[in-house]
C-alpha cells in the first residue's frame, strides 16, 4: 500500500509540473468555485466524501461551466483490495453525470472459498445527481443548505457468486437525497445524507438478501478546512444487513485532502469498512483526483 501511496504522490508531482506549463492550452477558462468546495469522489463516482455523496455537484465548472473528473481510489485491507476508478461531467453546476467500476481483489480469500487466489469481483455504477436549491459556498447569509437528490444505478459483474451467497439479484438502484451546508467563516463543512438502498457492501456482494424492500440509511460527513488546500474529516455510513451468511456493519473513515491546485487533489484516509465476510476489515485509503 506504502508504494502505491508513493506512486500517486509522484503522479500528482508530475501532473501538476505538466498541468502548470501548459494550463493556457488546456483550460480556457476561469472557475468560479474554491478549492475543494466541489468535494472528491466518492467511492462509487459521485462528488462528496470518500463514502459519501454530498449535494455539490462535482468539478469545478460554475453557473455556465462544464467540467469533468477523473479519479482513481484504492482501498488496501487485512484480508482484500479494493480499486474503484471512473469519471464525472458537471452540468452547468446543476446535473451530475458520473460512471464508476470497483473491482473487489479478494486476494486469499479467494482460495479458502475455492475460487483462486486473486478471484475479482466486479461492479459498473452509473450516477446522476440534480441540484434542487441553495448554494453551499454562495448563499452564507442563508440557513438553508444546498440540497440535491441522485440515483446509482449498479451492476454486479459476478451474479452466479453473490446469488450463491444469497442476494437476491446482480444488480440494484441507489436513490438518495443530500444537504451540504458549508460555514466559510469557520471552515467547516457538514453534510447530510439519506439512502435508499438494496445493496450488500455497496453492492459488491449483490442486493437483497434475507428480504427484497429498499432500507433507508444515514450517511454523513463533516470536515474542517486547516487552510484553503487542506481539509481534515470524519465520515460515517450505515449500511443494510441483508445476507445471512455475513453480518455487515456501518463504515466509517477520517480523512486529509489536499488540492494541489484546481486540477489536481490527493486524499488520504484511515476506513473501517465494517465486516466483510471474513471479519472486520480496515486499512489505508488513497485517491488521486484530476479535473477541470
Amino acid at each position: 500500500m506504502l508504494n502505491k501511496i508513493l506512486s500517486l504522490l509522484t503522479l500528482s508531482a508530475a501532473l501538476t509540473c505538466g498541468s502548470a506549463a501548459h494550463a493556457n492550452s488546456i483550460f480556457t477558462f476561469t472557475s468560479g468555485k474554491l478549492l475543494l468546495t466541489g468535494g472528491v469522489s466518492q467511492v462509487e463516482g459521485s462528488a462528496g466524501g470518500g463514502l459519501t455523496p454530498w449535494a455539490v455537484i462535482g468539478s469545478y465548472g460554475s453557473q455556465n461551466q462544464t467540467g469533468g473528473n477523473l479519479y482513481y481510489t484504492d482501498v488496501n485491507t487485512q484480508d482484500y483490495n479494493i480499486t474503484s476508478y471512473g469519471a464525472l461531467v458537471g452540468i452547468h453546476d446543476r446535473v451530475e453525470i458520473s460512471y464508476a467500476r470497483q473491482d473487489f481483489d479478494m486476494q486469499k480469500v479467494g482460495t479458502v472459498l475455492g475460487l483462486g487466489y486473486g478471484y475479482t469481483i466486479s461492479q459498473d455504477t452509473i450516477g446522476v445527481k440534480v441540484k434542487l436549491l441553495g448554494d453551499a459556498v454562495l448563499e452564507q447569509d442563508s440557513w438553508l443548505p444546498q440540497i440535491a437528490v441522485g440515483a446509482q444505478f449498479k451492476s454486479n459483474k459476478n451474479g452466479a457468486l453473490v446469488k450463491t451467497l444469497g442476494a437476491r439479484d446482480d444488480s440494484g438502484s441507489d436513490y438518495y437525497v443530500s444537504a451540504t451546508k458549508l460555514y466559510l467563516k469557520y471552515g467547516l463543512l457538514a453534510n447530510a445524507t439519506l439512502r435508499a438502498t438494496k445493496a450488500n457492501q455497496f453492492g459488491i456482494l449483490g442486493y437483497g438478501g434475507t428480504d427484497d424492500d429498499y432500507h433507508l440509511q444515514f450517511e454523513g460527513s463533516l470536515a474542517y478546512m486547516l487552510n484553503r488546500r487542506t481539509a481534515v474529516g470524519v465520515e460515517v455510513r450505515t449500511k443494510p444487513d441483508n445476507l445471512g451468511v455475513a453480518k455487515e456493519g456501518a463504515a466509517v473513515d477520517a480523512f486529509v485532502a489536499y488540492a494541489l491546485n484546481k486540477h489536481l487533489s490527493l486524499t488520504l484516509a484511515y476506513a473501517d469498512l465494517g465486516h466483510i465476510v471474513t471479519c472486520r476489515q480496515s486499512g489505508l485509503y488513497a485517491s488521486l483526483q484530476a479535473g477541470f
